[in-house]
């Protein structure tokens, strides 16, 4: 049965690196659902989050052609209970009418997020949380009508130390 994994590996801050790592998934059929990248503390490296749907006999294997590649430092599979998920969406909706903006503003409320934009036809929110929450976020708010939306990816570091 495929279930979601969070692949986190750290990399060195090089080009071509994230064509390498993702060219492992994309050899052996995986579609990413999402990655987020960024750069460490030290700047010669960074961290690759990807989620991913997969066999459990297969997230192993996978892990370990990853550690093989020249600039991945280390490779681990996070266990999504034992994870700390957060992701960052800006969702552009539409304003048909001046009387929506208090709507808008009271489901963004709801879900923590900030009205970063605003225009005469459209108001732009920015949510942060789980991949859950922006879901739920995004099923409101397309009762307004969605005009665009822009999001993050996964990022994820295990709990405790």
């Amino acid at each position: 049965m495929r279930k979601e994994y969070i692949v986190s590996t750290l990399v060195e801050n090089k080009p071509g690196v994230l064509h390498r790592t993702s060219n492992v998934f994309r050899q052996r059929g995986y579609n990413i659902k999402s990655i987020s990248v960024g750069e460490m503390e030290d700047p010669s490296m960074s961290r690759m989050t990807f989620t991913i749907e997969a066999e459990e006999s297969a997230i192993g294997q996978l892990n370990r052609v990853m550690d093989k590649q020249i600039d991945v430092v280390d490779v681990k599979s996070l266990d999504s209970a034992k994870a700390v998920k957060r992701e960052l969406a800006l969702v552009k909706i539409s304003v048909a009418d001046p009387g929506m903006r208090s709507d808008i503003l009271t489901i963004s409320n709801i879900f923590r997020g900030r009205i970063v934009d605003v225009s005469v036809h459209a108001t732009t929110v920015e949510v942060t949380g789980t991949p859950d929450k922006i879901v739920a976020f995004l099923e409101l708010a397309s009762k307004f009508g969605i005009l665009e939306i822009a999001r993050t990816g996964v990022a994820a570091l295990e709990r405790g130390e």
